[in-house]
């Protein structure tokens, strides 16, 4: 099985990358897309970031009426900062049926070279990669490279940052959440106080 792998935080998880990783389920040789739920990004300040287990419920009910896409939390057990590497590692001794996949945007495909052992995740596994609209070139060792596959997804320009800021606000942001997903934040009150 090919399973692709899409790490996170979702925090929340929006229409956007439900959308992404539908098209990647739909239009590429991957048999399944996991939501791999993030507890730190070594990128990332934690402050504003959602308990990891409320963030993969958002996860869950975003993805369970989706055959092919599924949650994951395989990182909440792993050490932290979590670096896709040994994840990459920790799978592959679980999982040695399963031959997997990166997807990233083309934002972090450009910042890729600063990724902990970014040559060995390149030499074992493809990428794909989703485009956005990003500022700064890709680096030249990864253009045409035969492990890289540019995805023609729509580009979606919605993020986590700016629904938490629009609740935050008071605004309604129901149309970038999938139904489930804002339902539980609503219920939960969450982000209101960031």
């Amino acid at each position: 099985m090919k399973i692709g792998l899409y790490f996170g935080t979702f925090n929340p998880i929006h229409i956007g990358h439900l959308t992404i990783a539908n098209h990647l389920a739909e239009h590429s040789d991957l048999d399944q897309i996991w939501f791999v739920v993030t507890p730190q990004s070594p990128f990332k300040k934690k402050s504003s970031l959602l308990d990891n287990r409320q963030r993969y419920e958002m996860v869950y009910r975003a993805t369970e009426s989706y055959l092919k896409l599924k949650p994951s939390d395989i990182e909440f057990g792993l050490k932290q900062p979590n670096y896709t590497i040994d994840t990459l590692t920790y799978l592959e001794e679980k999982f040695p049926d399963y031959e997997f996949a990166l997807i990233m945007g083309e934002d972090n495909l450009k910042s890729f070279h600063k990724w902990k052992n970014h040559e060995l995740i390149l030499e074992n596994y493809r990428i794909y990669v989703y485009p956005r609209m990003s500022k700064g070139e890709v680096d030249l060792q990864f253009k045409n490279h035969p492990k890289i596959f540019n995805i023609s997804a729509p580009i979606m320009e919605l993020s986590s940052t700016f629904i938490r800021k629009e609740i935050k606000a008071e605004r309604n942001v129901r149309p970038m959440l999938p139904d489930k997903v804002w339902q539980y934040i609503d219920e939960m009150n969450f982000y209101k106080h960031f």
